[in-house]
């Protein structure tokens, strides 16, 4: 695992909070009754449940590890405080698409929390590194799978 600080929201930080609780304290102990009751039933080296809880269990010990990991290397920052003449990381921007006209509504957010279907884009997505830093009303042209997009900032504010 890296050493580099992850940035995310404070929404973000408790989610992966709120997560590995979750992990450690209903994950994890069900998993290992699971493996207890699969083991009564005799042979190990046929018994399909007993493997299928142990696989189980090193995703869920994986999932642990990650989430604290990220936990660990967490900088929360809090764009409630900051101006809204530049965009920024936690920064909800309005863009207008340059060649339909459509308006579209992102907030750059961290990594972990990223859902595009919620308007919630990767501080490192190529929209979210495209917009960084500029100020409303400036036009940007980024790449993105689809091809070339011009897009227009239209508003930046914290939510």
């Amino acid at each position: 695992m890296s050493d580099e600080r992850v940035p995310m929201t404070p929404r973000g930080h408790s989610m992966l909070q709120t997560e590995l609780k979750q992990l450690k304290s209903v994950e994890r102990p069900h998993i290992v009754k699971e493996i207890e009751i699969a083991r009564a039933h005799g042979d190990l080296s046929e018994n399909a449940e007993y493997h299928a809880a142990k696989d189980r269990q090193g995703q869920i010990e994986g999932r642990i590890t990650f989430v604290e990991d990220r936990l660990a290397r967490a900088r929360v920052i809090d764009g409630a405080g900051q101006g809204t003449d530049r965009v920024t990381f936690g920064a909800t921007v309005v863009l207008e698409d340059g060649d339909s006209g459509e308006e579209v509504t992102y907030t750059i957010v961290g990594e972990d929390e990223a859902d595009l279907a919620n308007g919630q884009i990767s501080v490192t997505s190529p929209i979210a590194r495209a917009i960084m830093g500029k100020e409303a009303d400036s036009t940007i042209h980024v790449k993105v799978p689809k091809g070339m997009r011009e897009l227009e900032i239209l508003e930046i504010r914290f939510d």
